[in-house]
């Protein structure tokens, strides 16, 4: 689910609020780095499951409208082809979802129904929705495409579903836009011979999981150190005049030059390169990427990286 850059970042963050909260104890920022990222499986299965209770929502209203007293003909009689959708019903009898459910104990859509209320009526007002239900002979092709199009137009660019996912957990900010890919990555993968959608790991392995720890201790417990190693760089700057994130961000970069032998050194500027222009100032690349080149050098010329593999300076 996650890769090495959004790892990236929920350690920056994970930095950032130890520092802002004035805490050393590492064990308990530790976990909050934990949580951070574990919780990102809740916010994959709050989206995914809003699809599931769109639907239920429906099954629930047309239900209702056929007991009306003076129920119209259409009423009596309804279009079922968004309740019978094969992706959706699938989504609906996936066991694996439903235990995941259950034991990651996700009721959010059960206590805060009037969002799915809401994302459902803005579903039927849709243009989209209109088109689908007037199709006579729908292909599974059909059927698919209009859940993807339905989740990646109607559902995740939301703003009110986005005010109350930002407001439940903060630190899932960052995360919504990699976990709305990954699910319309998923739902545009659905064919008629394989229409279940799997629940991805956190991480891609083991490998990724111990980096994520490893970066966040070798750059707290050396952070004296690494500052150390662009202080002498900026002799023109104070320590107040650099953003607090871009010393975070060189500490990082630094850390994974001199601890991170298969890392290279590309991938490396590249990644924190890309950090500082979506977090920091405006400015902050430039000068991240100076210290950088001139640090590469200083390090290579005194044998101080210690890249393995081919290919890795």
């Amino acid at each position: 689910m996650l890769n090495r850059r959004h790892i990236r970042i929920k350690v920056m963050q994970s930095i950032y609020a130890m520092h802002q909260s004035g805490s050393d104890v590492l064990e308990k920022q530790e976990k909050f780095l934990q949580a951070s990222i574990e919780n990102i499986e809740d916010l994959y299965l709050i989206l995914l499951s809003s699809l599931i209770e769109i639907r239920n929502k429906e099954i629930q209203y047309i239900e209702i409208a056929k007991q009306k007293h003076l129920a119209t003909p259409e009423e009596r009689n309804p279009n079922l082809q968004f309740v019978t959708n094969p992706i959706l019903v699938a989504l609906a009898e996936n066991e694996a979802i439903q235990s995941a459910l259950e034991k990651r104990k996700i009721n959010n859509w059960q206590i805060n129904d009037d969002t799915i209320l809401m994302l459902l009526q803005v579903v039927k007002q849709s243009e989209l929705y209109e088109e689908y239900m007037g199709k006579n002979a729908v292909t599974f092709e059909d059927h698919s495409t209009f859940v993807a199009e339905m989740f990646s137009e109607l559902i995740a660019p939301n703003e009110k579903l986005y005010s109350y996912l930002e407001d439940f957990k903060l630190t899932w900010v960052d995360d919504i836009p990699v976990v709305n890919t990954l699910i319309l990555k998923q739902l545009k993968q659905v064919s008629e011979k394989k229409n279940i959608v799997s629940i991805p790991s956190i991480y891609k392995d083991e490998e990724d999981k111990d980096y994520a720890i490893d970066l966040f201790r070798k750059t707290v417990l050396n952070e004296s150190a690494l500052a150390k190693e662009f202080l002498d760089k900026t002799p023109n700057w104070d320590m107040d005049r650099i953003a607090e994130l871009d010393t975070i961000i060189l500490k990082m970069a630094i850390c994974e030059f001199l601890k991170f032998p298969s890392i290279p050194l590309k991938v490396t500027i590249n990644e924190y390169l890309e950090l500082a222009k979506e977090y920091s100032t405006p400015k902050s690349s430039i000068f991240i990427n100076g210290i950088l080149d001139n640090l590469v050098k200083d390090f290579q010329s005194n044998n101080r990286i210690n890249k393995a593999g081919r290919g890795l300076m």
